[in-house]
């Protein structure tokens, strides 16, 4: 089952189910999807795409999240870390922090890095093989300490 269809399966659940907070968030994503669909002519919508959109809408959640905190709407960041979760649902499981660091030893030994040098080499490299499975963020933090 693709990605878009979980979607869809999700949000006749919550229009079921009178979840107002997930019918929103999974009509939000929807609305992405379609709209990246009707963006090109010949655009193909891949799993790949699929999961950058998600991914894309739960960066934005989470700068949303740190936002109100900072300007103390714990109301409205209430609301963003539910919608949060909802977001995450649809991603692949998340590899953790310890995951992510093995990964990147394993990766730099293949290729020599060693050094911040190798910097340029290793993270690219990482970024591809890790896309959708854990944040650039994390993965540039791993990289770092590897090569440090």
């Amino acid at each position: 089952m693709s990605l878009k269809d979980k979607i869809t399966q999700e949000l006749k659940e919550a229009m079921k189910s009178g979840d107002k907070v997930r019918l929103e968030t999974i009509r939000s994503i929807r609305a992405l999807i379609l709209e990246f669909e009707k963006s090109g002519a010949d655009m193909k919508l891949t799993e790949e795409d699929e999961i950058r959109l998600v991914t894309s809408a739960v960066k934005k959640r989470k700068e949303s999240i740190e936002q109100f905190q900072k300007a103390g709407r714990t109301d409205l960041s209430d609301k963003e870390e539910k919608e949060l979760a909802i977001l995450l649902e649809f991603l692949p499981k998340q590899m953790t922090q310890d995951e992510i660091v093995e990964y990147v030893k394993n990766i730099a030994a293949e290729i020599g890095a060693v050094s911040k040098a190798d910097f340029p080499k290793l993270m690219p490299l990482v970024v591809k093989n890790l896309k959708g499975k854990a944040e650039g963020k994390a993965i540039k933090e791993a990289v770092e300490k590897i090569l440090s």
